[in-house]
């Protein structure tokens, strides 16, 4: 059995960031993910998938993807139900991620800011060199040195 998802897009707001009773943290966003087939009216659809956090990856998450960056998710589809507050049982369906890459720089990438005491954020460090195979053969992301270019047109909010 296989219970995989693979996600790229970009987040509708920035991630909320908790911590649970014994301190482990979690963050959540909404990734807006276009369809790749237009619908009817020869618009595209975008489907708007929660996506959950775990741990050091959920506080790494919170502090450097905001609104509007490209992401790609790899985790695992969850559904879950919970009571809500009227009694009503509420059934919900989100990912939970084991990766996220960030796939784009960020609005201060390759500039000094103070929140990073002055230091360049790591978004913008110079990346180690690769290994001439991808560490996971199974790693869809492993050839991440390619620049995407995207526009504010190609933005779906």
């Amino acid at each position: 059995m296989l219970n995989r998802v693979i996600l790229i897009g970009r987040l509708t707001a920035d991630p909320e960031l908790r911590y649970t009773n014994t301190g482990t943290a979690v963050a959540s966003f909404t990734l807006a993910v276009d369809r790749m087939r237009t619908g009817q009216s020869g618009e595209r659809q975008t489907d708007f998938i929660n996506v959950v956090v775990w741990q050091k990856q959920a506080e790494i998450v919170s502090q450097y993807l905001q609104k509007g960056r490209l992401a790609a998710v790899d985790g695992r589809l969850q559904i879950r139900t919970y009571d809500n507050r009227e009694g009503q049982k509420v059934r919900v369906a989100e990912v939970v991620a084991e990766t996220v890459r960030f796939l784009d720089r960020g609005p201060d990438a390759g500039q000094q800011t103070a929140g990073f005491g002055g230091q360049t954020p790591p978004q913008s460090r110079p990346r180690p060199e690769r290994p001439s195979a991808p560490l996971y053969e199974d790693d869809p992301f492993a050839d991440d040195s390619q620049t995407i270019d995207i526009s504010e047109d190609d933005l779906p909010f």
